[in-house]
């Protein structure tokens, strides 16, 4: 390297005073240091009348949680092992009881959804799947744009969203590639990662295997009520939404974002290209095809009865038994924090649930609602919609489901329905980059601004809410859901 190189970026000097420069560098120790002390000198004082001294506890134990959890400053999946370790340490659950609660059904199923969808993308089935539908169905710019957001929502009935989203950004980053269109003003260069986005979000919500956030309620549900959903119950339950989101939000998307384009042929005759070099469907991916739709009729036909954790792991182990995985390509697919953070998040619920800290927070935070069981379910969706665009959707699970079961043990209503109106909602982010992965894959394609995410977002976040408080109203007390 020649010396001259070494002036090319000058060293910064920071000229600030020594404190400052500290201060600032380790200001998340700070933050961790003044949260430790709050919470110390909270838990010396006395419990408020009516709640009992492991209640207070958990009280304290989740409110340090949900800190830690918004925050972001240390990761989730190791707060809720924090909280784990902390349920036994101040006297709120015995360490057997604790650690008991942990081996959730809920947890297994949500890793035995992970392993095959990590079969399916790992196989080359679903990226052979998606080159398939959009070169058959995708002739036009707004065929193509209308494909690439059906497909999105229809795989993410199937897969999880985040994984269906980073599958086809690629896809999808391959045609504007082709076309030629500009980062800078492409409108249908837009249209088509948002098609990815919103897709993937309003389709997530559809089934148990969209997102982790369907099982950790339901785990939840049956920890404390003893209640379950059946996979074709809960997907009953949000067809109603799914459905009308899928064509109010493709209105919309097209209304924001127009096609400025006349042909799409070069995108296609690129996907068509890719759909001949990978050859003819292997033996592996006609295995995984077969085990994955033999697993689908199971959680549908006999979900209640054999145990959607059960067919999971069965299905996993016949993943293995025909080697069409490896571990190592699963360790390299699956998200293992977010296994320890449900895990967690389950253990807290049920910490709050039996010290009797949710009931209380749940008379005494909604307890004006009371003569409103409908207004409670809107209000509760609404604070789960807000939420759920700035933190985890699987931290406001955890956040609200333990007040929600115990605010409707207190007003009769039926504990299902607040599931749903926990769960549904809280997968419905549409508006910024970190609501869920999905947004934040389309988001890295530098075609999208901030504002023209949040706009669009919020049209389509009120419909959401409309139609989740009608299906709330008219349709599910046919199915027996009743508030």
């Amino acid at each position: 390297m020649m010396p001259g190189n070494y002036f090319d970026k000058p060293l910064k000097i920071d000229r600030r005073p020594l404190w400052r420069v500290l201060a600032d560098r380790t200001r998340r120790y700070q933050v961790l240091a003044i949260l430790f002390v709050l919470l110390a000198l909270l838990l010396g004082l006395e419990p408020p009348e009516g709640l009992a001294t492991s209640g207070y506890r958990a009280l304290i134990l989740f409110a340090g949680c949900t800190f830690l959890w918004i925050s972001g400053i240390i990761p989730l999946a190791v707060t809720s092992l924090l909280a784990m370790a902390a349920i036994p340490l101040m006297g709120i659950l015995e360490r057997r009881q604790t650690y008991a609660l942990f081996a959730n059904e809920a947890v297994f199923f949500i890793l035995g959804a992970f392993i095959l969808a990590a079969a399916m993308t790992g196989s080359g089935l679903s990226t052979r799947l998606a080159r398939e539908v959009l070169v058959r169905f995708g002739r036009t710019p707004t065929r193509l744009a209308l494909t690439v957001f059906l497909l999105s929502a229809l795989l993410s009935f199937a897969m999880s969203e985040h994984a269906v989203a980073a599958m086809l950004f690629a896809v999808v980053a391959a045609i504007v590639r082709s076309l030629e269109l500009p980062a800078a003003g492409s409108r249908y260069g837009k249209l088509l990662f948002m098609a990815i986005g919103w897709g993937c979000v309003i389709g997530g919500i559809a089934t148990f295997l969209g997102g982790a956030r369907a099982p950790l309620a339901v785990g939840m549900l049956r920890e404390a009520r003893g209640l379950d959903f059946s996979f074709w119950e809960w997907t009953a339950a949000a067809l109603p939404i799914v459905l009308p989101l899928m064509l109010v939000g493709f209105v919309f998307l097209y209304r924001f974002f127009p096609a400025d384009v006349t042909s799409v042929d070069k995108g296609i005759q690129y996907l068509s290209r890719q759909r001949l070099e990978m050859g003819r469907i292997s033996l592996q991916e006609k295995i995984v095809a077969a085990i994955m739709v033999l697993t689908l009729g199971g959680w549908i036909f006999f979900g209640r009865q054999l145990g959607l954790a059960n067919i999971a792991i069965l299905a996993t182990v016949a993943l293995f038994v025909f080697k069409v995985v490896t571990w190592k390509a699963i360790e390299e697919y699956v998200n293992w924090g977010v296994i320890l953070m449900y895990g967690g998040a389950i253990t807290l619920a049920s910490a709050l649930d039996k010290s009797g800290a949710a009931l209380w927070v749940a008379d005494r935070g909604l307890s004006g609602l009371s003569g409103s069981p409908f207004l409670v379910i809107a209000v509760i969706s609404l604070l789960s919609l807000v939420l759920t665009e700035c933190i985890s959707n699987a931290a406001v699970i955890a956040i609200l489901m333990p007040i929600g079961m115990n605010l409707e043990q207190t007003m009769g209503m039926d504990p299902r329905v607040m599931t749903l109106a926990i769960a549904l909602p809280s997968g419905l982010a549409f508006c910024l980059p970190m609501g869920t992965p999905a947004n934040a894959i389309v988001f890295s394609s530098g075609f999208l601004k901030i504002r023209e995410m949040i706009v669009p977002g919020l049209i389509i976040q009120f419909f959401a809410w409309l139609f989740f408080l009608a299906s709330a109203w008219l349709v599910w007390p046919l199915m027996g859901l009743h508030i």
